[in-house]
């Protein structure tokens, strides 16, 4: 019986809208390639993530990687409102689940930064019984540290437990410690598939907000 529905947040319940906000900080498609390969798609990203490095650190690291769009890269990131924002379904789909009678957890790599400058993001939040982001725990998915610290200190069970994600090995990941999973392609995709394992939110996760 399924009891726990843990969710991760970005391309999940909130767009992590990258592309489109550089766009709209002026930027072109070949200047924004080159953000995101400083940025994004390196190594250090990660790191910045699961705070083993400042955003003064993470910053110097980007810059390092290609000089020439310092200015660019600071303009980038100095204040990244506007690049995380919730998806319509979001809270209402929480606030079904909860009201259905089961316990509801976020678990998903997110830097402090995003969680301080995209706090409008996050409005589910408050609905939800807790959860883990990768910048409070030090480290992030897929270490499997990261999700048996999870179910110990939520008191979970696995097998009672649905994890949703939109990337397969983190999902893989979970799986392997007894989770239910589901790789996230869209809302309706995951619905259908929580009903499959006979979780449906009240109203079919149609609930006011």
């Amino acid at each position: 019986m399924i009891k726990n529905i843990v969710f991760d947040i970005g391309n999940v319940l909130v767009d992590f809208r990258l592309k489109e906000f550089l766009s709209e900080k002026g930027f072109d498609k070949p200047m924004i390639k080159r953000l995101l390969k400083a940025s994004v798609m390196s190594p250090y990203w990660e790191r910045f993530e699961r705070a083993d490095i400042t955003e003064q650190e993470a910053m110097e690291a980007f810059v390092s990687l290609d000089p020439e769009i310092e200015e660019e890269l600071n303009e980038a990131f100095e204040n990244i409102h506007g690049m995380l924002t919730i998806r319509d379904y979001a809270v209402a789909w929480v606030k079904s689940l909860k009201k259905a009678g089961y316990q509801v957890y976020y678990f998903s790599n997110y830097s402090k930064k995003a969680y301080d400058e995209c706090r409008d993001s996050l409005a589910f939040m408050e609905y939800m019984d807790g959860g883990f982001l990768s910048f409070q725990q030090r480290m992030t998915k897929p270490d499997p540290l990261m999700y048996a610290r999870f179910l110990e200190q939520f008191h979970l069970i696995p097998q009672e437990s649905v994890f949703i994600d939109d990337t397969e090995q983190n999902v893989a990941a979970a799986e392997k410690f007894g989770f239910h999973g589901i790789v996230f392609q869209s809302y309706e995709d995951a619905a259908e598939r929580l009903a499959e394992l006979g979780v449906s939110g009240e109203d079919d996760g149609n609930a006011e907000e």
